[in-house]
C-alpha cells in the first residue's frame, strides 16, 4: 500500500500547495472517523504488533511505539481515527489559549528530493476552550485505542511576562481530557517563544504548570497528568543542560525531543528562510540532542524522539540513543498512511530491549 502512495497517490497530491493537501487528508480522515466499525477494523491489522506487550510509560499503555507528532491535528477533530494507520498514540495541538488563524499564506512548502518540509504555521488553532468542547464529545480517558497526548503553547498576543498564565489557562480547560501533555517552548514560528527555553523564564513556567497540576489533582483526589517538554533542536548544550536541571527539579516526567529547526544543514540552503524545517535533514540533529539527554540525565528523563524519521531504521537509531518512544509527521507524509504500522512492527521484531 506504501509503495503503490509513492508511485500513484503521491504525485498526485504533491501537484497541490502542501496546505491545501493537507486539508484534504484531514478531511477524508475526518470521514474515516464516521465509520468506527472501519477504524477497528484497520486497528486490529496495524496497532499493536503480533505477539507483543503493551509499552508502559507514564503509567500509561502504549500499544506500540510510534505516535504521531503535534502538528497534524490543529482542531482536535481526527485523532480517533489515527490508530487504524498504527499509531500507538498522538500528540494534538498545538493549541494556545486564544483563537489564532496563524501566519499568512502560504505557510509549508515541500521539499521532495530531501524529503523535507519547512513550515511556518504560527499554531493556527480554534483555542483552548472550544478545543475542550470538542474532546468532551470524544472517547474519554480509558475508552481509547491508545494514550492521547494534548500540547499547549503561548499565544501570540501574551507577552512573555504573561507566558506562563497563558499555559496555566490552557492547562485547566484541557487537563481532564489528556492521558498525558505537552508543554510546547520550542516552535520557531511564535515570535520569543524559544526565549521561554532560557533559565530566567523556564523555572517559573515549568514551576507554575507544575503548580496547578497538583492543585488539580489534589482537589479531583487524582495522580497528576504526565507532562512533557517539547524543547528545539537548536539549543546549546551548556543551555540544555540548565534546561534539564530545571526539569527535573520541577518532576517533569520526560522530554519531547525535537521541535523542527531553524538551521539548514548542507543541502538546504536555499530552502524557504522563514520558518521550522523538519524531515530526514533534520535526523542527524534531533539524536544528538536524544543521545545527549540520555547520557546526561543517566537515562533517567523519559524521551520521545522525534525529527527526521523516514524509514524503519531511523526509528531503531532513536531508541539506541536512549529515547522511549518516538513521534513521525513528515515521514508520513512522504511514505504513506500505513508507515506508522511499519515503523511500529519494526520496532517490535528488533531484540534489543528498550526501557
Amino acid at each position: 500500500m506504501d509503495t503503490l502512495y509513492e508511485k500513484v497517490l503521491r504525485p498526485i497530491f504533491f501537484t497541490q500547495s502542501a496546505e491545501t493537501a493537507h486539508d484534504f487528508t484531514v478531511n477524508a480522515l475526518r470521514l474515516l472517523d464516521t465509520l468506527p466499525f472501519a477504524v477497528r477494523i484497520f486497528e486490529r491489522f496495524n496497532l499493536r504488533p503480533k505477539n507483543t506487550k503493551p509499552v508502559r510509560l507514564f503509567g500509561l499503555d502504549f500499544p506500540n511505539r510510534v505516535g504521531l507528532a503535534a502538528g497534524f491535528d490543529k482542531h482536535a477533530q481526527i485523532w480517533p481515527a489515527l490508530g487504524a494507520f498504527g499509531f500507538g498514540h498522538a500528540e494534538i495541538g498545538t493549541f494556545t489559549m486564544h483563537k489564532q488563524d496563524g501566519n499568512p499564506k502560504p505557510r509549508m512548502f515541500r521539499y521532495p528530493a530531501a524529503e523535507a518540509v519547512v513550515n511556518r504555521y504560527g499554531f493556527p488553532n480554534p483555542g483552548a476552550e472550544i478545543v475542550a468542547r470538542r474532546l468532551a464529545h470524544a472517547p474519554g480517558k480509558g475508552a481509547r485505542s491508545f494514550p492521547l497526548g494534548i500540547n499547549i503553547g503561548k499565544s501570540k498576543i501574551t507577552p512573555l511576562d504573561k507566558a506562563a498564565e497563558d499555559y496555566i489557562s490552557s492547562f485547566a480547560l484541557l487537563a481532564d481530557y489528556a492521558d498525558f501533555m505537552v508543554v510546547n517552548i520550542s516552535s520557531p514560528n511564535t515570535p520569543g517563544l524559544r526565549e521561554l527555553q532560557n533559565k530566567n523564564h523556564l523555572a517559573g513556567l515549568l514551576g507554575a504548570v507544575q503548580g496547578a497540576n497538583r492543585r488539580r489533582a489534589e482537589s479531583l483526589s487524582l495522580a497528576p497528568v504526565p507532562i512533557l517538554l517539547k524543547i528545539a533542536p537548536d539549543i546549546a548544550f551548556p543551555q540544555l543542560d540548565e534546561l534539564l536541571g530545571i526539569v527535573e527539579a520541577n518532576h517533569f516526567d520526560g522530554i519531547v525531543a525535537t521541535n523542527t529547526t531553524v538551521s539548514r544543514p548542507a543541502g538546504t540552503e536555499n530552502f524557504e528562510a522563514t520558518g521550522g524545517l523538519s524531515g530526514r535533514p533534520l535526523l542527524e540533529k534531533s539524536l544528538g540532542i536524544v543521545r545527549y539527554i540520555s547520557r546526561a540525565t543517566g537515562g533517567r528523563l523519559p524521551i520521545i524522539g522525534s525529527g527526521g524519521i523516514c524509514q524503519p531504521e531511523d526509528a531503531g537509531r532513536f531508541m539506541d540513543e536512549g529515547a522511549s518512544l518516538v513521534q513521525i509527521y513528515t515521514g508520513w507524509v512522504f511514505r504513506g498512511p500505513f508507515f506508522p504500522a511499519r515503523v511500529a512492527r519494526a520496532l517490535a521484531w528488533h531484540q534489543r530491549e528498550w526501557v
